[in-house]
């Protein structure tokens, strides 16, 4: 094995450097760092408009920045060619907030739809690791459905199916809970959790749901102005003296 293959297997899967991104006279990102380290699950807290949901999408490379690096498993994606970053992509699992589902679409074609795009399998080995999946979010009698005969929790839990079709080393999650009553959050929570120890996935996690952050991650990194103010347990959050850390902690949720 070469020092470079050596190098990119030992490098996080996620490493994001002086990250900086603006909308016309609107700064959104002011050097962001961070790491994932494998395994990890790191949740992004942040009041609305801090440009959680902008990282994940230059993460996937849905934008570009305007300059930083983002590496994933030690490969550098900005300004990737369209067809490298697709592959890089399938490396890349992604819950959208609204889940982003093909409404003509049923359960199962929904969940299907990566397979048959990215992979030779046969319509049998295609139907059953579609049925596999949707049976690891407890969705297997629902496959016939459209997603608008089921609930929002529903389609949140066939598009983490969805995400894992491919079986991705990184999961992105943009506000897996948003919208969902108490019960079905914990719920989804509970999924994210399983995911990560039976697959050992690095996640980034962006949300603003404090108690959800607190049950799914290693590590949590409050964004204020672009940048991240602090990152650490949520012990070390709590211990924190900065005005802000302890407003956002002790907000209503």
């Amino acid at each position: 094995m070469n020092a470079t293959m050596t190098a990119k297997n030992s490098a996080p899967p996620i490493q994001v450097k002086t990250l900086y991104k603006s909308f016309g006279d609107q700064k959104v990102l002011s050097g962001i760092n961070l790491e994932v380290a494998q395994g990890e699950t790191l949740s992004v807290l942040g009041q609305s408009g801090t440009g959680k949901s902008v990282l994940l999408k230059l993460i996937i490379g849905l934008q570009q920045p305007d300059s930083g690096s983002i590496r994933i498993q030690g490969e550098e994606i900005t300004g990737l060619a369209r067809e490298q970053m697709n592959e890089i992509r399938k490396k890349i699992g992604f819950l959208f907030q609204n889940s982003a589902l093909y409404d003509a679409l049923t359960v199962e074609q929904n969940v299907a739809f990566p397979l048959e795009r990215h992979t030779r399998m046969s319509d049998a080995d295609r139907k059953k690791r579609v049925r596999e999946l949707l049976a690891s979010v407890g969705m297997e009698k629902e496959l016939d459905k459209l997603p608008g005969q089921i609930s929002g929790g529903m389609q949140k839990r066939v598009g983490l199916a969805r995400a894992l079709a491919l079986s991705p080393n990184i999961l992105l999650f943009d506000e897996p809970t948003a919208g969902l009553d108490p019960v079905t959050a914990s719920e989804i929570d509970a999924l994210i959790l399983k995911m990560q120890i039976e697959g050992d996935i690095s996640s980034i996690v962006v949300t603003h749901d404090l108690p959800s952050a607190r049950a799914v991650s290693d590590r949590l990194a409050l964004m204020r102005d672009g940048q991240i103010l602090i990152e650490g347990s949520f012990k070390d959050l709590q211990e924190s003296k900065d005005e802000f850390v302890v407003q956002f902690l002790n907000r209503d949720h």
